[in-house]
């Protein structure tokens, strides 16, 4: 670390960060969620339908789910985009490009009952969206 990065800290962690107290609980949740580096399919899955009930372009999705800190798709933006297919091929979203050649995704019926059904049985959420990750 630069010099210069170790004096901010040095200071911060006098000054800003002077009356935090954490527990070891706390602290090593943080942790943990820190170093959890991928997010299951299963949760991908469940965070795209979520907040494809309103349309919205690749770029639009991409950034709400970077917002709920899901990164699976960060160097690899294909992925998002096969995972959009998916839900296409399968009958769950629908999509339309615009005048301007942006592309939008939203929940069709099909969908939306699948959504439902995984977030009523969150436990049992991998089996309902088996199939669709299965291809």
């Amino acid at each position: 670390m630069e010099d210069r990065l170790k004096n901010l800290k040095r200071v911060m962690d006098k000054r800003t960060f002077a009356d935090l107290n954490f527990s070891d609980h706390h602290h090593n949740e943080v942790h943990k969620k820190i170093n959890h580096q991928q997010e299951s399919d299963e949760e991908i899955l469940l965070a795209v339908m979520q907040l494809l009930v309103q349309e919205k372009t690749g770029h639009e999705l991409t950034g709400l789910l970077r917002g709920r800190g899901i990164q699976k798709f960060e160097n690899n933006e294909g992925f998002l985009y096969t995972l959009l297919h998916r839900l296409e091929q399968s009958g769950c979203i629908k999509t339309n490009w615009d005048d301007s050649g942006a592309k939008y995704y939203w929940l069709v019926d099909k969908g939306r009952k699948l959504l439902n059904k995984a977030e009523q049985k969150r436990t049992k959420r991998r089996f309902v969206f088996k199939e669709l990750l299965e291809g």
